[in-house]
């Protein structure tokens, strides 16, 4: 170390220069540092981090100790009446042979049930997946282009004869009438009072019918020129361009009938002789608007179809996962129905010997139905009612031992009180644990500390327990779970400052928590993977810098500079 310092005080004799430089800079980025630090010192830092796909397995923790008697209580999951007893007191049996099995007609039919039920949505899934492949959706959407096509040449083979049948009607000079066109010919067959009125509907014809001539010429050259096997767009197109075509010469056909009626109608209420052509020409008007209200109709009805057939493809992949779901679901029940038959019957849970079977066929369930003594090594412990609750038997454990610290044992989960005893206003439950293997170290008596394993959710959304905040229950609403988080991404934390200072309070979010151990908490809904969410704050604390300024009166003054 002094060596190095006489070295230093060397170079800074022989690079004067350099050193002072140096000396500066070192002093430059420290009171830049220090600055950083102070200025964010009154702001809130917040640690973050990400909300991520993981695995909780949430336990339960309790001491006790190995048992001297090794004996179990043999119980029914389920309860009824027993109709099978396969043990007699004294008998040898082996782990997994049947002892009891209690009534389960309702619980076997809760399986066929739920078979039939799964059945039934397989089947239904099956269809629809030969309805709706993409190969019958193509086919179908194709066909309804074609059926459009076919639709619009029908209507071509209507709409000539019409256009030619009003110009026929309304504007061929008639030698017989001395060359007039009959539109004009006509309004001089009503009454002198009915003069203005004929004048009026006279110009309607023509407005209306020049309006639909130059919509069908447009309309017919682009049938013309469009082939059936054109591009779907094209096929749209031409079909939107037809109906609206065949409205307006259904509008001049509407407004030509309209206007014969009205000279029909003045000529008879003023005892005029009615021509034999105006009845002739009201005959083929009606029949032209029953054409273009069929065409008109088909023309909508094969839009709809192309719509609905175009709406198919992304409504079937909606459909299909709802299929799916429903499939998953009927299996979920079935494999709940069949778990629930399990418990019908009870099973040795070990190698062991029956120490006493105090009930018949035609017992209820209710109670111990025996008891089986074995050199299974068995830990004995108290918990209390609210970690019980979360217990059920044949659950895993890992027991570890205070006297052989090197030791891991798995067990399982083989006996749980029904019945618990209160101590200093506590209730608790005797659980008897039963190991997987036995370890010649291992003497009754001797401490026993277990994890039991209460659930395991796998791939699940999982955030850090310090970030789930909860919002106390109200009057009308439980109690609600939210996470913080930013719109905006916080700046980098500063070297040996924690966390990121943030002026902008945090947004909440509410969440629906799943199961959590001691270090994570499942997220089932709310966020998604990769938000950035706030795991701690830290409160700044606001201080207060003074500084000396001179005053107008030549004096000093002191005050606090923001």
């Amino acid at each position: 170390m002094k060596n190095l310092f006489n070295k230093i005080k060397q170079y800074i004799k022989t690079h004067k220069t350099m050193s002072i430089i140096l000396l500066v800079v070192i002093l430059l980025i420290g009171y830049w540092g220090y600055g950083k630090i102070t200025s964010t010192a009154g702001v809130t830092r917040y640690i973050t981090g990400k909300v991520e796909k993981g695995n909780v397995i949430a336990t339960i923790s309790g001491t006790g100790q190995v048992s001297a008697s090794n004996s179990i209580d043999l119980k029914s999951k389920a309860s009824g009446n027993i109709t099978y007893v396969g043990i007699q007191p004294g008998d040898q049996v082996r782990a997994g042979k049947l002892l009891f099995s209690i009534d389960s007609t309702d619980a076997k039919k809760a399986v066929r049930d739920a078979e039939a039920s799964l059945k039934s949505a397989q089947i239904s899934l099956q269809k629809f997946n030969i309805q709706n492949s993409s190969d019958n959706l193509d086919t179908n959407l194709a066909q309804s282009y074609d059926d459009g096509f076919n639709t619009v040449s029908n209507v071509f083979l209507d709409l000539p004869g019409i256009m030619n049948g009003l110009n026929n009607m309304f504007f061929v000079s008639v030698p017989s009438i001395n060359g007039q066109l009959y539109v004009t010919w006509y309004q001089g067959q009503v009454a002198q009072v009915d003069s203005d009125k004929a004048t009026t509907f006279k110009q309607s014809v023509i407005d209306s019918y020049n309006l639909a001539l130059t919509s069908y010429n447009t309309a017919f050259d682009t049938y013309k020129s469009t082939p059936r096997t054109a591009d779907h767009a094209t096929v749209e197109s031409l079909i939107k361009q037809t109906y609206d075509t065949t409205k307006l010469i259904a509008d001049a056909i509407k407004n030509s009938s309209n206007y014969l009626d009205f000279v029909s109608s003045s000529m008879q209420s003023h005892n005029f002789n009615l021509p034999a052509i105006i009845t002739t020409h009201q005959t083929i008007l009606n029949s032209d608007t029953s054409k273009t209200n069929s065409d008109l109709t088909n023309l909508l009805s094969t839009q709809t179809n192309i719509k609905n057939d175009k709406d198919a493809f992304p409504s079937t992949n909606l459909d299909l996962q709802s299929s799916e779901l429903s499939v998953t679901q009927k299996q979920n029940a079935l494999q709940d129905a069949k778990n629930a038959l399990a418990d019908y019957y009870v099973y040795a849970p070990f190698d062991g010997t029956i120490a006493s079977v105090p009930v018949v066929v035609g017992d209820s369930a209710s109670s111990t139905l025996g008891t089986i003594i074995t050199s299974q090594q068995v830990a004995v412990m108290s918990l209390n009612e609210v970690d019980v609750a979360k217990l059920s038997l044949g659950q895993k454990a890992t027991l570890t031992f205070d006297a052989v610290p090197d030791l891991t044992i798995t067990g399982k989960v083989v006996q749980i009180d029904s019945i618990g005893t209160v101590s200093s206003g506590v209730v608790n439950y005797n659980v008897k644990i039963s190991f997987d293997t036995n370890d010649s170290r291992v003497k009754p008596g001797m401490s026993v500390n277990a994890t039991i394993i209460t659930n395991i959710k796998q791939n699940v959304l999982t955030v850090a327990n310090s970030a789930v905040k909860t919002l106390p229950a109200q009057a009308s609403q439980n109690e609600t779970s939210y996470v913080e988080t930013f719109d905006t991404a916080l700046s980098t934390p500063l070297i040996g400052v924690q966390g990121s200072p943030s002026i902008v309070l945090p947004i909440k979010k509410d969440v629906l928590v799943g199961i959590s151990n001691d270090t994570v908490t499942e997220i089932s809904s709310g966020v998604k993977e990769g938000d950035i969410i706030v795991t701690k704050t830290i409160t700044g604390t606001s201080t207060t810098k003074t500084t000396s300024t001179k005053s107008i009166l030549g004096g000093m003054s002191s005050g606090p500079r923001n």
